[in-house]
């Protein structure tokens, strides 16, 4: 398996995905704000959605797990230097490197995603207190932010808040260290960036067509980054278009997709304040050899100018309150199949409902992997599964999905 991602539509062949576990326990009351949470999640019910949502991934592709990957990699002496040496730049441990270095290969993956904790002192006995020297990973679910593909390359993310470095490193030792994820490179090495107000997360990265890449200029994504980005899209990649999607300073868009999905060759799904009508957001086209980006009318101009015309879906139909309760719920947040097959979250009534309306059959879960429902292969459908406590960690099906492999979907 060699990585090829050059679409978000193309039929998918291999994806990465990590189905949540005990580290979300870290996420308490008083620490939810630190590791980006609005809540507290309960682990068994999420665990139990996710494993729904990974059994129909299961019928169109091949679905890796990050733990079992990571587990892989660590065999490898090469994995583990480069693991201990980006470690210790960040927490120079000589009792960390050690542990590094003796733990098996199947111990030490579960240390590093559930957390290592720190020997405490007096005072933290006292108290009550606990201390990681490694932070545990309980965004690790949302494998898009962190890693993305572009063609054969891989990006690793540099991610906004501090709290996530052990991702990017993690992350860059799998596609650095495992045999299944072969690739020509990594291009963008968030792992390694320490420069100010450089940050990219994967959410605002969406590879429509192997020349043609849209970026959301969002919270999370800097221009800094970007600008740095297109850089290397344009010398190493086929990259010649880069859309860039000046995003809002809101706390429910903090990536591009969450506001904007594509779903088909033609289609995507939108929340309507930020694309339709006078509230949209900025929108600019950067062609590779200029030095200036033109500003577009708005994001469907600067697709037709890419040649890429497509037709907006709206996000909870045509009313602004439903609107807005169903892109807090993810409701823009789809990941394609194949071209026209889509996963969704099943609360997200009134977005599934133009969804129908736009010719898409709404497919349960159960009944897709009962065989109760069968999809023909012309048929459009949005298959559906339970996300009420998923949802609540702020991110959707897309979210939740690494592309590794895709097939090309013009022919």
């Amino acid at each position: 398996m060699s990585l090829h991602v050059t679409s978000e539509i193309g039929r998918l062949r291999t994806v990465l995905v990590h189905t949540p576990g005990p580290e979300l326990l870290a996420v308490t009351p008083t620490t939810k704000e630190d590791y980006l949470y609005d809540d507290i999640i309960d682990v068994e019910t999420a665990r139990r959605e996710h494993r729904r949502f990974v059994a129909i991934l299961e019928r169109f592709c091949t679905v890796v797990q990050v733990r079992d990957l990571l587990v892989q990699a660590l065999e490898h002496p090469d994995a583990r230097d480069l693991l201990e040496r980006e470690t210790m730049d960040v927490v120079p441990d000589d009792a960390l490197a050690e542990e590094i270095e003796r733990l098996p290969a199947d111990a030490l993956a579960t240390r590093l995603i559930e957390g290592m904790i720190q020997p405490p002192g007096p005072l933290a006995r006292t108290l009550n207190e606990t201390s990681f020297t490694l932070p545990p990973m309980p965004n690790l679910f949302f494998t898009r932010d962190t890693a993305m593909a572009v063609g054969e390359h891989v990006l690793i993310g540099s991610m906004r808040f501090g709290i996530r470095w052990t991702e990017e490193l993690l992350m860059k030792t799998l596609f650095s260290g495992a045999p299944a994820l072969r690739n020509a490179g990594i291009l963008y090495d968030g792992a390694s960036e320490r420069r100010y107000n450089h940050t990219l997360e994967g959410g605002d990265v969406h590879v429509l067509r192997p020349d043609t890449v849209m970026i959301g200029f969002s919270e999370r994504s800097s221009p800094a980054a970007i600008d740095h980005l297109a850089g290397v899209l344009f010398a190493h990649t086929r990259i010649e278009n880069v859309i860039v999607v000046v995003m809002p300073a809101e706390n429910t868009a903090i990536h591009l997709d969450m506001i904007f999905t594509q779903v088909d060759r033609e289609q995507c799904v939108v929340y309507p304040p930020h694309f339709l009508g006078p509230e949209r957001l900025p929108v600019l086209l950067w062609r590779k050899g200029e030095s200036q980006l033109a500003q577009m009318d708005d994001v469907f101009a600067a697709l037709r100018a890419c040649g890429l015309p497509m037709e907006p879906i709206p996000c909870g139909g045509d009313r602004r309150f439903m609107q807005e309760r169903e892109q807090w719920a993810s409701g823009c947040n789809f990941v394609a199949v194949r071209p026209g097959v889509v996963l969704s979250y099943e609360r997200n009534v009134e977005t599934l409902a133009a969804m129908e309306r736009a010719g898409y059959r709404v497919v349960p879960a159960m009944g897709f992997l009962t065989g109760e429902s069968r999809l023909g292969d012309d048929d459009r459908a949005v298959i559906t599964f339970p996300g009420g406590e998923l949802v609540r960690a702020g991110g959707g099906p897309r979210c939740m999905t690494c592309p590794v492999v895709r097939d090309d979907p013009w022919g």
